[in-house]
């Protein structure tokens, strides 16, 4: 296979700006939150065009399929001609119940008071 079919695991996830460095996607190929169809991956893993990654974003499990592979980091317009993303609706529901289960908060408003706290715990157990 050319040099063009193939790219290392790690580099491609950075160059579609899955991860913000090369050391995040790394590092998420050691702890096994990458997957390539189905199983866990190291960082010099060869992806191939038609391969299914699963990435562990928690709460979320983010499913793409590799269309082809960049020379460089690309703009982040440009991912979608070489990923295609083919995760679930109920995943992406995950992000929408994790938002609201945070209180929001002011800008500035500094730490909540001791008074602040009683009313966002009362807010959360019920």
């Amino acid at each position: 296979m050319s040099e063009d079919s193939q790219k290392r695991i790690d580099k491609f996830l950075w160059s579609v700006r899955i991860y913000k460095t090369r050391a995040l996607a790394t590092e998420a190929c050691k702890k096994g939150k990458i997957l390539i169809d189905g199983t866990s991956v190291k960082a010099s893993r060869l992806a191939k065009q038609g391969d299914r990654l699963d990435v562990k974003k928690p709460p979320v499990v983010y499913s793409y399929i590799v269309k082809d592979f960049p020379k460089s980091r690309i703009s982040a317009k440009l991912v979608s001609e070489y990923l295609q993303d083919i995760t679930s609706p109920e995943e992406l529901k995950k992000l929408e119940i994790n938002e609201s289960f945070f209180v929001k908060r002011d800008r500035g408003a500094g730490r909540p008071t001791k008074k602040d706290r009683r009313t966002i715990d009362n807010l959360t157990q019920e």
